[in-house]
């Protein structure tokens, strides 16, 4: 079963916030504060914090933006992610992984099933790596911003959990680059 292993060192890493909406401003943007409280609370650095429009190319440079960043271990943006017209941060997330975490999705969605039953379906939440930095599309909804940080991510982004976790392996996620 997973745990947190009380002896090992916790290891805080660099988390950016990306908020994808065409209306929110920083003072009423509830889901990404929501996001920023959380990973500061946990014991992680918010690297960053922005807000921009609900714009494929926008959306995928900010990303490329922060993965070039050495100070940027882990992107989660919040909003973008459903069904409408305007809802482009999941197709932007895939122009730049170079692996998706498929399961990432399918954990969110059964962990959403618990409580929203099967509007769960509506959500596209996704996960992927690229250049070595982690990349998570949340939903817009605080709720949902709620679980995917208490459910999955606090657990993941925790160098103690156990029997694995995403940081303990951030060291070997360019390794490819070094093969010949």
């Amino acid at each position: 079963m997973s745990r947190i292993d009380e002896s090992m060192e916790f290891i805080p890493v660099r988390i950016a916030v990306l908020t994808v909406s065409d209306s929110r401003k920083m003072e009423d943007d509830r889901s990404g504060q929501v996001l920023a409280d959380r990973l500061r609370e946990a014991g992680h650095t918010l690297a960053d914090r922005k807000i921009i429009p609900d714009e494929r190319a926008e959306i995928a440079a900010q990303l490329r933006a922060w993965i070039a960043d050495p100070k940027v271990d882990v992107v989660i943006s919040t909003g973008g992610t459903g069904l409408t017209g305007r809802d482009v941060t999941v197709e932007a997330h895939r122009d730049v992984y170079e692996k998706e975490i498929e399961a990432f999705g399918t954990v969110f969605t059964w962990v959403s099933m618990q409580k929203i039953g099967t509007s769960a379906v509506q959500s596209r939440a996704t996960g992927g790596v690229a250049g070595g930095t982690y990349l998570f599309a949340l939903p817009g909804s605080p709720g949902a911003c709620k679980d995917g940080w208490d459910e999955i991510l606090s657990k993941q982004l925790d160098y103690r959990h156990r029997p694995c976790n995403f940081v303990e392996i951030m060291p070997r996620l360019e390794e490819h680059l070094r093969r010949k």
